[in-house]
């Protein structure tokens, strides 16, 4: 009996160390007042890089406050932006591409030439410029990502419908005089759900990265708000590195950890929703090792 997408995920150990990973990570953002211990924002200066300890596990910081405390709240910033970011990324990018792929013409030339105007500019390098011109702030962070990110969605999304408008039911459900709007929510929209979906996690780990870049850079969320990015900008001086290292590697590994967990996940949804990529993949291999 061929094997249920809840049957192939749950044997991918890449399934279970990405959900085990992201898991942690909601749960401590979720629970952040029970777990941090200290107050993130307290500043000692009487403390100040003192090492891991049993008051204070990671660490602190050159002014003195709890590095364990400020890098979990900091998980709050981290998957806020990656989350919501995603769901404006998603909002836009999957109704551009619904509207471009189905009805084609000019209204797909316009879509998808924007989407390569957008795209031919480095991410980072748009990000800082829009975020630059506004007032670094949560949700200006979050936003600018979203809407940055909604064309590589739109692109795929479009793809999709392509093919789908092109199959003899919907051919169908047109020729009867069937709405748009009802065959693109209907009909349309449920066989693009599954590279969406994996888009969107890969798309999570991604805008994890560009708040932490952009929060090293000082374009992130206003200080004093914990911020991972900001966390490794406070600690990158090298006699720092060299005497209190922890204030900056906890950071990095947290980001490097949240990243892993989301696009393990990504990886094994991709495989459970289309096992054809996965035998696809593991041919070539066979090919390129024989």
């Amino acid at each position: 009996m061929r094997p249920s997408f809840w049957s192939r995920l749950a044997r991918d150990p890449r399934a279970v160390g990405g959900v085990a990973v992201v898991v942690l990570l909601v749960l401590a953002a979720i629970a952040a007042p029970l777990v941090a211990r200290h107050d993130p924002l307290q500043v000692n200066l009487l403390q100040q890089l003192r090492g891991p300890s049993a008051d204070h596990w990671l660490g602190t910081d050159v002014q003195g406050r709890d590095v364990w405390a400020r890098l979990i709240y900091g998980a709050r910033v981290s998957l806020a932006v990656g989350l919501l970011s995603q769901a404006i990324a998603l909002a836009l990018g999957v109704t551009a591409g619904l509207v471009a792929g189905f009805y084609g013409k000019w209204v797909d030339e316009i879509v998808m030439r924007l989407a390569d105007v957008t795209l031919a500019f480095p991410t980072l390098l748009l990000l800082v410029a829009m975020v630059a011109a506004l007032q670094p702030s949560l949700g200006v962070v979050l936003a600018t990502i979203g809407v940055v990110g909604w064309a590589g969605m739109a692109r795929i999304v479009r793809a999709q419908v392509l093919v789908v408008r092109q199959l003899e039911y919907i051919q169908a459900l047109r020729a009867l005089g069937a709405r748009d709007v009802r065959i693109v929510l209907r009909h349309v929209l449920p066989n693009v759900v599954a590279p969406v979906v994996i888009a969107a996690t890969l798309g999570v780990a991604g805008a994890i990265m560009a708040e932490a870049a952009l929060s090293f850079l000082g374009l992130g969320v206003a200080p004093p708000t914990p911020s991972w990015g900001s966390m490794i900008a406070e600690g990158r001086d090298l006699s720092q590195l060299r005497s209190a290292p922890w204030t900056s590697l906890f950071p990095g590994l947290a980001i490097g950890a949240a990243v892993l967990g989301f696009n393990l996940l990504g990886d094994a949804l991709r495989d459970a929703l289309d096992p054809r990529f996965r035998r696809q993949a593991l041919a070539f291999e066979r090919r390129i090792g024989g």
